[in-house]
């Protein structure tokens, strides 16, 4: 009987969606597609998977640590400027429905998930170009054009510093859900919620 009841909850929910983690896929400028072997990688590629506003949202990414340098608001990821949301590749997140995303209508697809931190706040992107090598020299006019839409969050302050890059999500009430950026001292929870 409770075989049956998981059978038919996961056919109501309809068959899972193709969100398969493209790695090793991106290209660098003069370097065609290249492919970074695991061993190579200082950064963990990770990935996370959660539901929200009857969507079912998967986020891949890379996960770098502090190894002891200042990041946010440092050399390597400046306030005011474009970061990647990781390392490696482009950050992507898949989408099964339509959503609101830090204000951003986002329509079910694939996109690449940049991020513009600052200290008291961050701007969110959502870009329909998710191909190109995470690094933000590769964000191009090319590629800014294909940007679906900007969004800010607030920032918070983390008192107990947070060594390795995290995403992770929490339930926001009604189905919806904030997917959180946790690293060294700083949080950001963005919005993910059924488009009304």
């Amino acid at each position: 009987m409770l075989i049956t009841l998981f059978a038919a909850a996961a056919l109501a929910a309809g068959p899972p969606p193709d969100t398969t983690c493209i790695w090793n896929q991106s290209s660098m400028p003069g370097s065609g597609v290249i492919s970074m072997p695991d061993a190579r990688r200082r950064s963990p590629r990770d990935s996370l998977t959660f539901q929200a506003g009857g969507a079912i949202v998967k986020l891949c990414y890379s996960r770098p640590s502090s190894r002891g340098r200042t990041m946010i608001g440092g050399d390597a990821v400046p306030y005011g400027k474009i970061w990647r949301t990781g390392a490696n590749e482009a950050t992507m997140i898949h989408t099964t429905g339509h959503l609101v995303i830090a204000g951003i209508h986002v329509d079910a697809g694939t996109y690449s998930l940049y991020t513009v931190p600052g200290e008291r706040e961050w701007e969110v992107i959502i870009n329909r170009s998710y191909m190109q090598w995470g690094h933000e020299s590769t964000y191009t006019d090319s590629v800014r054009a294909m940007e679906l839409g900007r969004g800010r969050v607030p920032a918070q302050h983390v008192d107990s510093p947070i060594e390795q890059f995290t995403m992770r999500a929490e339930p926001a009430g009604g189905g919806d859900a904030n997917l959180i950026l946790e690293w060294e001292h700083s949080r950001v929870a963005i919005p993910v919620q059924r488009m009304r």
